[in-house]
């Protein structure tokens, strides 16, 4: 299947020269703009000018230059016409739902979701603005088929499903989208680079930047990428999600994120090959492994055509230790043992980060939903790093899975 290349695409983006010719893009700091004429601010706030309509910005809350420029770069790195940066993921996974949804829509989605997501979905909504959504297996077309309704309004997935790394028909659930008069919305946190779900059908594409992305653990940050009537809705005087909750990114943010972006792709690429090897070496142990680049697992032949071979199937594998206490000891053990990397949540970190995923990340979820999504109470979730050497990082996970007695 052919997909445009997101590392072309990001070369050609325009050069923004910082203020006195720089090579990095001045940090723009100001929250309020000036006109130069007094008529042109009614037009601005009119939508009839702004910085892409012949006017200038307004107000930071509105629109920054320097995250303006961000946002065009993850355009051009998710092939959409338009991006918005935001404070966090959960922003940008809100504010695309609200946009999408009034009160007594519905929403249909994967029921392995992000813990936030679900309580988002589940919980939060519901009681707050009347929008109900049916979680369903995402990966079974005739259940998704069955859960929609006249009033259904988007249909929401992640590329790889926290944390059960299932990846879904993205195209075709594209096209059911289409034919029901529904908007498809793909969390692709886990998959920059790796997989572009809008040269698949999606029409809106969320990420928590705070992820690979960031890369370092040290900034909180989402993106939304769509079509340009979109970003424009939601910055809206009247309606728009992002202009009146105002979860507007900081222009120093959006600056340090800017400079990470050229090298995401080689970091991506070395995450994917570490997970890969580290991914193998369980499976020849003999262990319950996850990681859409093995062969064994159920979405491989999928993962082969959706994702990009050079950067790999991505940094995130998932094995089941049998217990939520042997998890917890192996876990212990590769942290304070062997240094292989951190109990922590997130992921995308430059060093292994681990976490037992239905005590932590998916704790929203209730234990019926725990089970349907397919999340075992041992189940790790590894974000693999690419410190060290990786002889050196199996010597270490080796030594702690004898300890623990896993092998």
């Amino acid at each position: 299947m052919y997909q445009r290349d997101p590392v072309r695409s990001l070369a050609e983006t325009r050069h923004e020269f910082g203020e006195h010719g720089g090579v990095n893009m001045s940090v723009e700091a100001s929250t309020t703009f000036t006109v130069m004429q007094p008529n042109t601010m009614p037009e601005i706030f009119a939508g009839a000018k702004g910085p892409d309509k012949g006017g200038c910005y307004l107000y930071g809350r509105h629109f920054n230059p320097t995250v303006f420029n961000l946002g065009r770069q993850l355009a051009a790195l998710e092939g959409t016409r338009a991006a918005y940066c935001t404070a966090s993921g959960m922003a940008a996974i809100s504010a695309a739902l609200l946009t999408c949804c009034n009160a007594g829509d519905h929403i249909v989605a994967s029921n392995a979701i992000y813990g936030g997501t679900y309580a988002l979905l589940h919980d939060f909504l519901p009681a707050k603005a009347n929008i109900t959504t049916t979680l369903v297996d995402i990966n079974d077309e005739a259940a998704v088929t069955r859960a929609l309704k006249p009033e259904t309004r988007v249909i929401y997935c992640e590329t790889l499903s926290n944390p059960t790394l299932r990846l879904p028909d993205i195209p075709g659930l594209a096209a059911l989208a289409q034919r029901h008069g529904a908007r498809l919305i793909v969390d692709n946190t886990f998959a920059p680079v790796v997989v572009s779900p809008a040269d698949l059908g999606a029409d809106v594409v969320v990420h928590s930047m705070t992820k690979f992305i960031g890369g370092a653990s040290d900034i909180i940050a989402g993106a939304i990428c769509a079509d340009e009537a979109f970003i424009t809705q939601l910055m809206d005087l009247q309606l728009g999600a992002l202009m009146l909750l105002g979860p507007t990114m900081d222009p120093r943010v959006a600056f340090e994120l800017s400079t990470r972006m050229p090298h995401l792709p080689l970091r991506i690429t070395e995450h994917s090959a570490r997970a890969l090897r580290i991914a193998e070496l369980l499976e020849q142990l003999g262990l319950k492994v996850v990681y859409p680049g093995l062969a064994s697992h159920p979405d491989h032949a999928r993962a082969r055509c959706l994702c990009r071979p050079e950067y790999g199937f991505g940094g995130v594998l998932a094995i089941d230790a049998g217990s939520q206490d042997k998890a917890n000891e192996l876990m212990a053990c590769l942290q304070n043992e062997q240094a292989f990397g951190y109990m922590a949540v997130s992921l995308g970190y430059h060093d292994t980060l681990m976490s037992c995923s239905g005590s932590s990340t998916s704790s929203e979820l209730s234990a019926v939903d725990k089970a349907a999504a397919g999340i075992a109470p041992g189940q790790i979730r590894i974000s693999v790093g690419y410190t060290g050497a990786i002889e050196q990082r199996i010597e270490q996970l080796e030594a702690a899975l004898r300890t623990v007695g896993m092998v």
